[in-house]
């Protein structure tokens, strides 16, 4: 079913639906699904649905009564795992928000700005709640950014640092707004989203509140997606005389990606997930990662497939809702 989202969406008290903890649906389906504008995600709705709805009062998006397991705390490839994803992650959603300031800048109407303003607040959260999980893994206040460097600074260098330089000489160099909303929504949420629908699933047996912070971002990312998508579709019908350049813009973005080292940090890190993953497999007992499939049966390489199929699924479903299917 097609969630569609103009003004005054239909709600259950003041949450949507779509922006509900207990109601949303997961973020692979969300993405491919769910239709909403920019005038519906205002900046009331966001005031009505993210703080009470998505996040339940807690800024991390996460039940203040399920503490963090016990063997979270104990050293090992699990607890590594999790913290190099975390301190990556941080890292990631801190470079989307300060991108994100362009567009809000260069926004061209009122609902794109105050849309574009929600946005860069629900990155800047996903930034500071992934950091937060470190912390309550025991990570002291103090060093906690010379632990991130540690965990994910090379990595950043490899993957985040080339697709700011890509992303920002569209956004602040060439103040190319829907070029700017092409190369957020499909070549970097886009991508990213499915592998953090695959990081709920794989860490809910292990840390439920890792989990529970992965669910309340990747609601908000169906959000982005989808007014993203909204926004590039109007355009483009608008001003067809885009649509190459934008194909084009889209094309380089691509070809950005697979000179990337996104699979072999992607495989270093399931690996170390995996040892996790046999010296914990009483925990995770029967639980199906995706339907018929139990976590404890899969492989690093399937899990990392898998997420390359949702990924690539996901990114043709919003080409084709943008008008700019092959």
């Amino acid at each position: 079913m097609t969630t569609s989202i103009a003004h005054g969406p239909a709600v259950t008290g003041n949450v949507p639906a779509e922006a509900d903890r207990h109601r949303a649906p997961s973020l692979l389906d969300g993405a491919l699904h769910t239709e909403l504008t920019p005038e519906g995600c205002d900046l009331g709705y966001w005031f009505r649905a993210v703080p009470e709805g998505t996040l339940g009062g807690d800024p991390m998006g996460r039940s203040p009564d399920v503490p963090v397991p016990d063997h979270m705390f104990r050293e090992g490839p699990l607890r590594q795992a999790v913290m190099q994803e975390l301190a990556f992650r941080s890292m990631a959603e801190e470079k989307a928000a300060r991108a994100i300031s362009h567009l809000v800048a260069n926004a061209p109407d009122l609902a794109g700005m105050d849309f574009f303003t929600t946005q860069l607040v629900d990155e800047a959260r996903h930034a500071y709640a992934f950091r937060g999980h470190l912390l309550e893994l025991g990570v002291p206040a103090s060093e906690l950014a010379a632990t991130m460097e540690s965990l994910a600074g090379a990595d950043r260098d490899a993957v985040l640092n080339p697709l700011e330089k890509f992303g920002l000489g569209v956004l602040r160099d060439g103040r190319d707004y829907i070029g700017g909303v092409v190369t957020l929504t499909v070549l970097v949420e886009g991508v990213l989203a499915p592998t953090a629908e695959l990081s709920e699933r794989k860490w809910r047996p292990f840390d439920a509140p890792a989990a529970e912070i992965e669910r309340a971002a990747g609601i908000d990312e169906i959000r982005h997606l989808s007014v993203g998508t909204t926004i590039v579709r109007r355009h483009l019908r608008r001003h067809p005389e885009d649509l190459n350049r934008i194909r084009e813009l889209v094309a380089s973005g691509m070809e950005l990606w697979t000179q990337l080292p996104v699979q072999q940090l992607t495989f270093r890190r399931e690996q170390l997930y995996q040892q996790g993953l046999e010296q914990h497999r009483d925990l995770a007992g029967d639980y199906e990662v995706w339907p018929g499939r139990r976590l404890v049966d899969t492989t690093p390489e399937e899990r990392m497939l898998t997420a390359a199929e949702w990924a690539q699924a996901t990114q043709r479903a919003r080409l084709a809702d943008m008008g700019l299917a092959p």
